[in-house]
């Protein structure tokens, strides 16, 4: 094996479906004691590791969070369970009550059947590949156990539901409010349902919620922010100013208006970027990915900053910028960061921005973005041979060489592997939407298809 490669953490944490290896009891049970054992070799002598386990509103999660525990107090770590809570508001209470680490269980977006296990630092960040390779390293040796005296407890957070509210309403200008504006909030039936009703109520707004009784199974199905379609029917049928939609895990964001259209996450990150800059904020630039708009890209650098695109992942967004010391990055899936609010991408706080943004310039989405038209976006998946090497096959690269000279200025090609299933990726921008489709036909025809 690859020391460097990961055998169980993917670019969001370890995830599957339940049941079926790695999230079966039993392995979460060793990962909760390799995790520990990682945190206390990391502690400062005589200090005692806590850690904050918080889920979303899967099924699964009943399991997996006593697995978990279990596997924590054998290493002789004191866990806290906070119960259904978005990720961003673990990433937040892990660092409020100073703990050691945060662990979320949750798919996000994926349906019910799936959950996940991520990891948060002290300070709220995602921990990095040097932990979960500590981890991996750790799961290979047989599991122990501490002594009686030394085993870890487990408590009860009550109040993180308040505490997480409470965080969200302060990223909101203090001389501002809701007042007057009708709001449908739809909570993809996950781990927002009882934090971001009551975060756009306390700020003055009057607030319709859907998406709000999660069952267990419900997860993700036909609402939140994959599935934007029941939010865009009930801003209609209530004549609501704005509709925000979330996803299970609430760290995504996509917002309707009052006409039914919907802004995806690239469209609200440059109003987030032009926001900042109104308000006299210095933005070294801002962070997109692969698949950031280039209209989006463009009407950035107009603002006179600067633009660069990460790998596809929030995770990716984040590290680099770290790197580049900026504070406002972004994908169009609506994982938006704001990093001089939270250290993590987070739906409620991003829409709390935009609605700051609208109110300051008393202006409306659509008005905010007049500047920018999103260009036709054309994605072909080609199912290919997982022996085809496309990046040394001539006559596919004369193609999309010959592509990219005539878009140049006007439009871009990107060409990707998935990193999940055995498809190459097709993607072509450009103002002309037929040019776009022809442009990606010429390519994605070449490719010998499995």
């Amino acid at each position: 094996m690859n020391p460097m490669k990961k055998q169980y953490f993917g670019t969001d944490g370890i995830r599957g479906e339940v049941g079926q290896f790695p999230i079966v009891p039993d392995f979460m049970t060793r990962l909760g004691y390799a995790a520990g054992k990682v945190l206390s070799k990391n502690a400062k002598a005589g200090q005692r590791c806590k850690v904050l386990i918080g889920k979303d509103t899967r099924i699964s999660g009943y399991l997996l969070e006593a697995a978990l525990e279990a596997g924590f107090a054998a290493a002789g770590v004191d866990v806290m369970l906070c119960g259904p809570m978005p990720t961003p508001g673990v990433a937040y209470l892990t660092k409020a009550l100073r703990l050691s680490a945060g662990v979320v269980i949750s798919a996000s977006h994926n349906p019910y059947q799936d959950n996940g296990i991520k990891f948060f630092s002290a300070n709220g960040d995602k921990l990095g590949d040097e932990f979960e390779l500590a981890i991996e390293a750790e799961l290979e040796k047989p599991m122990g156990c501490v002594s009686a005296q030394e085993l870890g407890k487990a408590f009860r957070l009550d109040d993180a539901a308040g505490r997480y509210i409470e965080f969200c309403k302060s990223t909101f200008p203090g001389d501002l409010n809701l007042k007057g504006l009708k709001l449908v909030v739809d909570c993809a039936n996950g781990a927002a349902y009882h934090t971001a009703p009551h975060v756009f109520h306390e700020l003055g707004a009057e607030v319709i919620s859907i998406g709000v009784n999660p069952d267990g199974k419900n997860i993700n199905d036909g609402c939140g922010a994959t599935a934007p379609a029941a939010l865009i029917a009930k801003v209609k049928e209530v004549n609501a100013d704005l509709g925000i939609a979330l996803d299970g895990d609430a760290d995504r964001l996509q917002m309707v208006d009052a006409s039914g259209r919907l802004f995806n996450g690239d469209e609200l990150l440059y109003v987030l970027a032009k926001d900042r800059l109104d308000r006299g904020h210095k933005l070294g630039g801002v962070i997109g990915t692969l698949m950031t708009n280039l209209a989006v890209e463009n009407a950035i650098k107009d603002l006179g900053i600067g633009f660069e695109r990460a790998n596809v992942g929030d995770r990716y967004v984040l590290e680099l910028l770290k790197q580049k010391g900026w504070i406002i990055g972004g994908e169009g899936s609506g994982h938006l960061l704001c990093l001089d609010q939270h250290s993590t991408g987070d739906g409620t706080i991003a829409a709390l921005q935009v609605l700051a943004a609208m109110s300051q310039n008393k202006k409306s989405l659509a008005q905010l973005l007049e500047k920018v038209t999103i260009f036709p976006q054309v994605l072909l998946n080609v199912k290919i041979k997982s022996s085809y090497d496309w990046k040394s096959d001539e006559t596919l690269k004369q193609q999309i060489a010959k592509v990219e000279s005539d878009l140049k200025g006007i439009g871009r090609a990107l060409i990707r592997a998935s990193g999940t299933e055995p498809l190459l990726r097709v993607m072509i921008e450009t103002q002309n939407g037929d040019v776009a489709m022809s442009a990606a036909k010429s390519i994605a025809d070449l490719i010998p298809t499995a």
